[in-house]
């Protein structure tokens, strides 16, 4: 999961910045992403994670699950530098060294266990979640560079981590026909659409590790909070400290990349025309 998210980030940053900019919240951006063959890619990689995802969350807490998502964000980094020699700040190395290690201890500290269903009142509130993000992605898209990319990046994450939520006890289903009529898959759909809108735009405006950043922080704290108190989530017993600065690890680690991330790439700009310099008339001389 971790590997299929960071290279369908990569991919998908690649084909954004390739795209006309839109300043908008135009859903037509998914469907001229979806012209560029890097982007398709990108996409499978990305509901490849998705899948592994998912199948995580039927028995691991959402606060392993959703930070693990947020390491893909250091596969992305590791793939920037080596394929299009992206230039990584000494600071930010150190910060995808304190992100693995956030995780590893989450890992540990994680107790498997089966979800907890959720009632109509946390479906509806769902459903009011995806509206209220999306209404403020029709206002933050008007912002530009590192600021545009890391508020379009963070309500991202809202919407994928709303998804995460209902992914959790829609992964306990066991049959086909009790998917397909539980209201927790659309709701689970429409987050992941406006979530994708919303990354797109965000990849758009500057730093793809800003973005990603900003996104993965956003995510993992509502996801594990609500499945602590809602979807029972366990811990291993005394392993609660563990647990704790694990995620507070992680978090400082992924918040800490959108301070020092720079931008990669640009949309390409007009080159302005020169101006050309005439020789001046020489003037005649009197005889």
């Amino acid at each position: 999961m971790i590997l299929a998210y960071g290279v369908a980030n990569l991919l998908q940053s690649v084909a954004a910045t390739r795209t006309t900019c839109h300043h908008t919240f135009d859903p037509g951006l998914l469907l001229r992403l979806a012209s560029h063959r890097t982007y398709l890619v990108g996409l499978g990689c990305q509901m490849l994670g998705f899948v592994l995802a998912f199948l995580a969350r039927r028995d691991l807490p959402l606060f392993l699950v959703q930070a693990s998502v947020a390491a893909g964000l250091g596969v992305t980094a590791i793939l920037g530098v080596l394929l299009l020699k992206w230039r990584l700040p000494a600071a930010e190395v150190g910060l995808l060294v304190l992100l693995f290690g956030g995780i590893s201890a989450l890992v540990l500290a994680a107790q498997p266990a089966p979800s907890r269903q959720l009632g109509p009142a946390g479906q509806a509130a769902l459903v009011i979640a995806v509206a209220v993000i999306g209404t403020l992605g029709f206002f933050a898209v008007r912002l530009h560079g590192a600021p545009g990319s890391v508020a379009l990046g963070s309500l991202a994450g809202l919407a994928f981590s709303g998804a995460a939520v209902a992914a959790r006890p829609l992964a306990a289903v066991h049959s086909v026909d009790a998917l397909v009529i539980n209201p927790l898959l659309y709701i689970l759909i429409a987050h992941s659409l406006v979530g994708q809108l919303l990354l797109g735009l965000a990849m758009q405006r500057g730093s793809t590790t800003a973005a990603v950043a900003a996104m993965d922080a956003a995510g993992a704290v509502p996801a594990a909070i609500i499945g602590l108190l809602f979807l029972g989530d366990r811990i291993w017993p005394g392993r609660e400290w563990l647990a704790a600065v694990g995620f507070m690890i992680t978090l400082a680690a992924v918040i800490g990349l959108t301070r020092y991330a720079e931008p990669q790439h640009h949309h390409e700009v007009a080159p302005a025309r020169r101006r050309v310099t005439l020789p001046r008339p020489v003037p005649a001389t009197r005889r």
